[in-house]
């Protein structure tokens, strides 16, 4: 699929990539000072209350390794989309980490004396869909390395190679 799907695919996957990276840059380590403040916003602003007693019990109390966790997810989620490299893997991950921002942000959308905008949450819609279609068309096949790759892995009897064509 390399023709004008293909490509606005591509763009797509690498739009999404580059807003990865971007969004990890400032969760800031070691102290993860803003990321904390985004973690305890489903407790201020509640969505789902589940979902904020996995925040208040695990999340909060353990923030250095989930901001580790977070950080260095995001990063490479970015990077494997922007080369399109096991892009069906990243993009599932994408749409799992989507999950979580929404539930932390979709109450969370006025603030202010004058009733600004800080957070547009109904754009993790967006960002969830991107990663479904990016997932349902393997989207790295068509321009990335997965389409480069991929006959290789699919030649071989190695079973890493054999996991890359899945995760491809």
């Amino acid at each position: 699929m390399a023709g004008g799907a293909g490509w606005g695919l591509a763009v797509l996957r690498v739009v999404a990539g580059v807003t990865w990276l971007h969004e990890s840059a400032w969760k800031q380590p070691p102290a993860f000072s803003a990321l904390r403040s985004w973690v305890e916003r489903p407790l201020e602003f509640p969505v789902f209350a589940p979902y904020n007693a996995v925040v208040e019990a695990l999340i909060l109390p353990n923030l250095a390794a989930f901001g580790w966790l977070v950080y260095l997810t995001e990063a490479a989620l970015g990077a494997f989309l922007i080369v399109g490299l096991a892009t069906r893997l990243w993009a599932a991950v994408g749409a799992i980490m989507t999950v979580p921002i929404m539930l932390s942000v979709l109450n969370y959308s006025v603030t202010g004396d004058a009733g600004t905008l800080e957070e547009w949450s109904y754009a993790y819609y967006m960002m969830l869909a991107i990663h479904v279609a990016l997932f349902a068309t393997a989207a790295g096949r068509g321009v990335g390395l997965d389409g480069v790759l991929r006959p290789g892995w699919g030649a071989s009897r190695h079973p890493v190679a054999r996991l890359l064509v899945r995760l491809s």
